[in-house]
């Protein structure tokens, strides 16, 4: 089954052991997409980069992941986004963002979008994210719904993740439309609730599980951190331990990598949502959003 995600891949600088800053690579869909390719997945990603040496790293590093590159557009006259990641006593992290001419932003309006976006229309599954639409020009936002219309309509899934970061929206009020938007396109919905309650004023899982669902959204997880997640027609499910994490860093993009891996395998929502917790697990105990693998990466 073929999954494409749709995002902004970018230079993540990481403190390292010294206080060195590591240069690496992240960001919300690149996270999730790395973690499903390491599943063995056939996952494409969509987006865009420059024409220049860090872009040409960043491609390669993502192939030898095991994503499918061939859906990333080039725009010579720009480079991918930087952002830096600093954590707390608790791990709770940080972010510092370098990404407002990012190449990424033009992804859907870049000469050869079209050929691009028609076959990424073949997908059994289409990932986006809030913040996807975020760093799209209003062009590439319209391109991203129909593309999103045209999956659904060859019988593929939808999923989409509300991560919400107030700083790329000028005005609240546009995240709000753009995201209630997105929700009536999707057949997965992976709403958070601390985003909510920033975007909405939301106080709790079941309010957000209630707003996804009657604005359209079919099967809808709502991610709770450590405490776990709420399913749809299931309830709670509590992750298998409560660990200190080292980073929290991409936890919620693993999660979702977990989960929809799982029901693409055909897995019960409950078992889905252990799978995504257990590879939230491995992430927040090592450093960086997207962990080098070792032995103990759940399969």
């Amino acid at each position: 089954m073929q999954i494409v995600v749709v995002g902004e891949g970018m230079i993540e600088l990481t403190r390292a052991d010294g206080g060195l800053w590591r240069l690496g690579h992240g960001g919300d869909t690149l996270n999730t997409a790395i973690h499903l390719a390491r599943m063995g997945r056939d996952v494409r990603y969509v987006t865009a980069l420059g024409d220049d040496p860090f872009s040409d790293t960043l491609l390669a590093n993502w192939s030898a992941e095991g994503i499918a590159t061939d859906l990333i557009l080039r725009d010579p006259t720009r480079m991918p986004g930087l952002y830096a990641i600093t954590t707390d006593a608790a791990g709770e992290r940080s972010f510092a963002y370098w990404r407002g001419e990012s190449a990424a932003r033009r992804t859907l309006s870049l000469p050869g979008a079209d050929r691009m976006t028609a076959q990424a229309e073949q997908a059994d599954l289409l990932l986006f994210s809030l913040i996807t639409l975020a760093i799209l020009d209003v062009e590439g936002r319209e391109r991203l719904f129909a593309l999103a219309e045209r999956v659904r309509a060859r019988g593929g899934r939808v999923a989409f993740d509300g991560n919400y970061r107030p700083r790329l929206f000028a005005d609240q009020q546009v995240a709000r439309d753009l995201c209630a938007r997105a929700i009536t396109v999707c057949d997965i919905g992976l709403p958070t609730l601390e985003d909510e309650t920033m975007l909405v004023g939301a106080t709790s899982a079941e309010q957000v599980q209630a707003r996804w669902q009657d604005g359209g959204a079919g099967e809808v997880v709502v991610k709770l951190g450590a405490d776990g997640c709420l399913l749809s027609g299931v309830g709670m499910v509590p992750p298998p331990e409560r660990l200190k994490p080292r980073d929290t860093s991409g936890a919620g993009d693993a999660f979702n990598a977990g989960y929809l891996g799982a029901r693409l395998d055909g897995a019960s929502p409950a078992e889905a949502a252990l799978a995504g917790h257990r590879l939230a697990g491995w992430t927040v105990m090592r450093a960086g959003a997207i962990p080098a693998r070792d032995d103990a990466l759940p399969r």
